[in-house]
């Protein structure tokens, strides 16, 4: 069972990846090229040389699932299967997250943007008092759990505040993962002790483990999203994070994401990216609110966007 969480644990990290096995056939270099050409025409991302050895990894747990099919049967195999090739997509992704990741984002909420959030809104209109968030490359949940509780911690539900947070990631396989809202407990460290009451932890079978409480999992809704297509997203978001995802696409298949992560920003909402990541061929559109936060150019006079 889970019961309500006081405690606090130790660090996180990704988990490695397992030492690669032996194949009785290598990756020919017609066999690599046809894979970059697959995962960067489905998804954008861009395998460079230096990702060979990882992809090679990567698909070989599959072969061997698979009866030991070679590399060249595998790729024929997802060109012409849609399922197949999600799970190749999946197996590619690379994650690593955790909570309250580059801690300065989220202080400009609470320091900033909340308060006028807050002190704007229209008190006589229920609207005035929705938040919709989309958190794009979610991974396995830090970061949209992180914003809801945030969100919910400065902008109460008993003062009428609806808050709506669409996860998305291309990883089916991650998303229901982070669906489950369940991790180690050693990831109490890094959440800020006030904010640990929207946690349970586990006991008995789940000792161990932490889980995200009723009031932040109603908060968040997932949903697989590939930015390559950017199909399946509806409406405008007063918040949008995509931290640390467009580093893995080429330039064309990066400005193409952000021109889909611009029609989703609210007119005055804020665009949050990774720390190393810029707005390649779109800098003219926005102003810079701080280091990787952005804001619409046209409402450049106001002080604290909002949607």
């Amino acid at each position: 069972m889970i019961s309500g969480h006081e405690e606090r644990g130790g660090s996180n990290r990704e988990d490695q990846e397992p030492a690669s096995f032996h194949e009785p056939s290598a990756l020919t270099e017609r066999e690599f090229l046809g894979y970059q050409k697959l995962v960067h025409r489905e998804a954008g991302i861009w395998l460079s040389e230096a990702k060979r050895a990882l992809l090679m990894g990567r698909v070989a747990r599959r072969l061997r699932e698979l009866g030991g099919l070679s590399f060249g049967a595998y790729l024929k195999r997802v060109e012409e299967d849609e399922a197949e090739r999600v799970r190749l997509l999946d197996a590619l992704c690379t994650h690593e997250t955790h909570f309250f990741r580059e801690p300065r984002h989220f202080e400009l909420l609470e320091r900033e943007v909340l308060p006028h959030w807050r002190a704007q809104r229209d008190t006589g209109n229920g609207e005035g008092r929705r938040v919709r968030v989309w958190s794009a490359g979610c991974s396995t949940g830090e970061e949209p759990f992180t914003l809801a509780m945030v969100l919910r911690h400065h902008l109460p539900a008993e003062e009428g505040w609806h808050i709506d947070i669409l996860a998305t990631d291309l990883s089916t396989r991650i998303l229901e993962q982070a669906r489950r809202a369940l991790w180690p407990l050693d990831k109490s460290r890094e959440i800020p002790k006030p904010y640990l009451r929207y946690m349970l932890k586990g006991t008995g079978s789940q000792e161990g483990r932490m889980k995200a409480g009723p009031e932040l999992r109603s908060l968040v809704r997932f949903q697989r999203v590939n930015l390559n297509d950017g199909h399946g997203v509806v409406g405008r978001f007063d918040l949008v994070f995509c931290r640390n995802v467009l580093i893995y696409f080429d330039a064309a298949s990066k400005a193409r994401a952000l021109e889909r992560l611009v029609e989703h920003l609210s007119p005055r909402g804020l665009l949050f990216l990774g720390h190393s990541e810029s707005l390649t061929g779109l800098g003219w559109k926005f102003r810079t609110v701080m280091p990787t936060v952005y804001a619409l150019r046209a409402l450049a006079g106001e002080a604290a966007p909002r949607g």
